[in-house]
């Protein structure tokens, strides 16, 4: 696959180049030593008077790089990298750990002058400020034009227990015409929070920068992706083998849009918006299952409102329900609404028959519901105000919804719903989603509705969530 192959050739490429860069430069250090002088390692003379520093570090600190990085590189990633800057009043925050790809002899991806390490490291030093001013404590792999090999990264970033690790990257390819930002993520990350970490700086980016976007891929086997004991990933930003992208790469203004994206993912990470995901008039005989597998293999709990035929109908589902930690919900008993909202006596019928069948099957004894077609609709607008005050009264608690599927009808395809969960959704803060665990196409697309929402973190309805409920007549 052609997308696949433009970061394996690149990293096979910087694995040649690197090891004969080495050899060469200790072959110049060797001689250098020889004639009694001073190795250079700057690119300028302000740089090479910053690296000669003397610098005490705590040993402890230094035991963190392997033998293939030199003590004094060792030194000035630790102290430069702001390890000793983190304020310890902070201590609560997350520690997320920023790194810019290559260094020193290391070059990375260089096309017209223009070299991978140097744009990476101005992205890093960017998103660090901003995710700073969040509050985050940040530290950087490299604080300067320094070879620190991948090994090494990975090992600082594990033990200085970080919270979060992204490596920042630029792409190339031998056809020019290639373009995009694509970000890596090791698959095999069993709580999937690689996974939410990746999708969350790819999407914010994305935003942030008006990028094209080619792919978000889960078989990552770099080093850093693999050996890094925290959620990490690895973004690619541009193509600088693409002339009008590395126009923009190089652009000071569209770093700075980078960095925004990318710590605006990292802040959705650790700080998520809250979706309660519902489900309507179950249980059913198929979807119901279909849904609560999906939920169980993504570790996610939901809210369902159930209807009373159906629960004497289908027991075993609605135990499943329960069984798997979810929260139950009255819907009503029969779902008609001419019979159901005849009068505030007729609802109560209904609820009250609901409820004791979801109580004998289930055990459990709801204390939340949701009125069939919401708190006011077509047909209980006469009646509405004198059901909502009288059940109440009698201490229960009720949920409209402000995003939806739109799924009721069953017309519509696994795409379309989606499309319609997006929109509805509009990046609020709290989410009350409504779909129906009877709808076949619902149970098609429930695994990718849980990923497009990867800036919220799913909970279930309880009677002390604030109310989300339609505007009374």
């Amino acid at each position: 696959m052609q997308k696949k192959k433009v970061r394996k050739n690149r990293e096979q490429w910087d694995e040649q180049l690197l090891g004969a860069g080495m050899i060469l430069f200790a072959v110049i250090v060797s001689m250098v030593s020889l004639l009694g002088k001073a190795p250079v390692f700057g690119e300028n003379k302000e740089e090479t008077k910053n690296q000669a520093v003397k610098i005490e570090v705590p040993k402890e600190r230094i035991e963190v790089i392997t033998k293939e990085t030199d003590k004094k590189t060792a030194k000035s990633m630790l102290y430069e990298g702001a390890v000793g800057k983190l304020e310890k009043d902070n201590e609560e925050e997350p520690l997320v750990m920023l790194d810019p790809g290559h260094g020193g002899v290391d070059g990375g991806c260089v096309k017209d002058g223009i070299k991978e390490k140097n744009i990476n490291f101005r992205i890093a030093l960017l998103a660090k400020g901003k995710l700073e001013e969040k509050g985050f404590r940040v530290l950087l792999t490299r604080e300067k034009d320094a070879y620190i090999s991948k090994e090494d990264r990975a090992k600082f970033a594990n033990r200085m227990g970080a919270d979060a690790f992204v490596s920042i990257h630029q792409n190339t390819f031998e056809d020019a015409s290639v373009f995009g930002l694509e970000t890596w993520y090791d698959g095999k990350d069993a709580e999937g929070e690689s996974q939410r970490l990746a999708r969350l700086v790819h999407g914010q980016t994305l935003l942030s920068t008006g990028a094209e976007e080619r792919e978000l891929h889960g078989d990552a086997d770099f080093h850093v992706t693999s050996s890094t004991q925290m959620p990490s990933c690895l973004i690619e930003t541009g193509f600088l083998s693409n002339r009008e992208e590395r126009d923009n790469l190089k652009d000071a203004q569209y770093q700075e849009k980078i960095a925004e994206g990318i710590a605006q993912g990292i802040d959705l990470y650790f700080h998520p918006k809250t979706m309660y995901l519902t489900f309507d008039d179950g249980p059913s005989e198929e979807c119901t299952d279909m849904v609560l597998n999906i939920l169980r293999e993504k570790n996610v709990k939901a809210t369902f409102f159930l209807i009373g035929e159906y629960v004497e109908k289908y027991p075993e589902v609605a135990r499943r329900i329960v069984e798997e930690g979810h929260t139950v919900g009255i819907h009503c008993y029969r779902h008609d609404y001419s019979v159901l909202y005849e009068s505030v006596d007729s609802y109560l019928e209904d609820f009250q028959k609901a409820y004791d069948v979801v109580e004998k099957i289930t055990g459990v004894k709801a204390k939340i519901f949701r009125f069939p077609g919401g708190s006011v609709n077509a047909y209980n607008k006469s009646v509405c105000e004198d059901i909502i005050r009288e059940m109440t009264c009698r201490g229960y608690v009720y949920f409209d919804w402000n995003a939806s599927l739109d799924d009721a009808a069953g017309a519509e395809s696994p795409e379309e719903l989606l499309a319609n969960a997006k929109a509805t959704a509009m990046g609020r803060k709290k989410v009350v989603m409504l779909a129906h665990d009877r709808v076949y196409n619902t149970a098609l697309c429930l695994d990718s509705l849980i990923l497009q929402f990867p800036e919220y973190r799913m909970e279930v309805l309880t009677t002390d969530v604030e109310q989300v409920k339609f505007a009374l007549p």
